[in-house]
This record gives structure tokens, C-alpha cells and sequence, in this order.
């Protein structure tokens, strides 16, 4: 019967320190929810999409994403409500900033998105619309999430260079698709490439 009542409190006030604790910090954990269509004006996505840029790159700027979860998770809803409402844009109907909003939204949403849109981003590139350094950013993430070797090297985990396929001949693969050697690349994350 004592040991119940030590555990008890032990529980008790487990669950008090954890309750204040989340409470102090409520502000950093922001639950958005699930990407949803919304309504979308079809003859403003131009001008929807250049906001959506805009919001992208603040809030990779900022290094704040929590602070901003509720403004990314906007911007995707926006890019997924254009894509379903109004079909994918193409250059002719919007400029290449706005393309790479549609990109970027995609590419910064979940697993689950970037595979069910990942044709039509395909489709996008084989038309010019989005270049082939967006397509092997957005495969190597999609296997990242997979749990596969990527391709082209894009992928950096935890300070490291993302488990590669057939590390000896990506350069050759980098430089299909526009890349510079995987060596430079990695030097903006002081990372040393190793093919071994």
C-alpha cells in the first residue's frame, strides 16, 4: 500500500512537471493540422503565389519554423488549392517566381504530398516550367522520406550527407541535371565528401 502511494505521487508529479512545462512553452508547439483544399480565386493565383514566395523565403530566413508553422502550413494549403482548383500553372499562365512557389510549397510540405504531386512537378519540368535541379531536389527528398539512398546528393541529415546510391558516378548524375560536383555542394555544409 505504500509503494502505491509513492508512485503515486511520483506520477503525480511527473505529470504536474510536464504539465507546466508544456504550458511555459505553449507558444513553440503548434499542431496546424492537416493540409487542406481551401477556396482559391483561379485569376489570382499569380498574385497568391508571389505572397506565397515571399512567405516561404521569410520564414526560411528567420530559422524560426515553429514560429512560423502556422504561415508554411498556409502557404502549402494555398499551393495544393491552386494546383486542385485551377490545374498546375505553367510559365505562360504565371512567371518562373511563382513556378517555384508551387515548388517550394510542395517541397517544404509531407512525404505524403511531394509522392502525390510529384508527377505533375515531373510533368512541370518536361515542359520547362520548373528546372531539373527542382526535379533532383524533390526525388532525393522523396527517397529520403522513403527511407532509400537518394540520387543526386541534394539531402543533408543530421550534418551528414544523406545515404547516396552509387556514390562513384553522382557527379555524373549532378551534372545531368545542372548540379555543381557533389565536393562543392557540400562545402556550404562543411561537409567533406567521402565516396567510400
Amino acid at each position: 500500500m505504500k509503494i502505491k502511494k509513492i508512485l503515486f505521487s511520483i506520477l503525480t508529479a511527473l505529470v504536474l512537471m510536464i504539465s507546466i512545462f508544456l504550458y511555459m512553452n505553449k507558444d513553440k508547439f503548434v499542431y496546424v493540422g492537416s493540409v487542406d483544399i481551401i477556396e482559391v480565386d483561379c485569376s489570382k493565383k499569380r498574385q497568391i503565389l508571389s505572397e506565397v514566395l515571399k512567405s516561404d523565403q521569410r520564414i526560411r530566413k528567420s530559422n524560426e519554423l515553429i514560429k512560423y508553422a502556422k504561415e508554411d502550413h498556409r502557404n502549402q494549403e494555398l499551393v495544393i488549392s491552386i494546383i486542385e482548383k485551377c490545374g498546375m500553372p505553367t510559365l505562360k499562365e504565371v512567371g518562373q517566381r511563382q513556378m517555384d512557389a508551387i515548388w517550394l510549397g510542395l517541397q517544404h510540405s509531407t512525404g505524403e504530398i511531394r509522392k502525390k504531386y510529384f508527377p505533375q512537378i515531373e510533368k512541370a519540368v518536361a515542359n520547362g516550367d520548373l528546372s531539373k535541379q527542382q526535379y533532383a531536389l524533390m526525388k532525393d527528398r522523396m527517397l529520403m522520406d522513403e527511407g532509400r539512398p537518394q540520387i543526386y546528393g541534394s539531402q543533408i541529415e543530421n550534418g551528414k550527407l544523406y545515404q547516396l546510391e552509387n556514390p562513384e558516378t553522382v557527379n555524373e548524375r549532378r551534372k545531368e541535371m545542372g548540379l555543381e560536383p557533389i565536393e562543392d555542394y557540400l562545402k556550404y555544409f562543411n561537409i567533406q565528401f567521402n565516396p567510400n
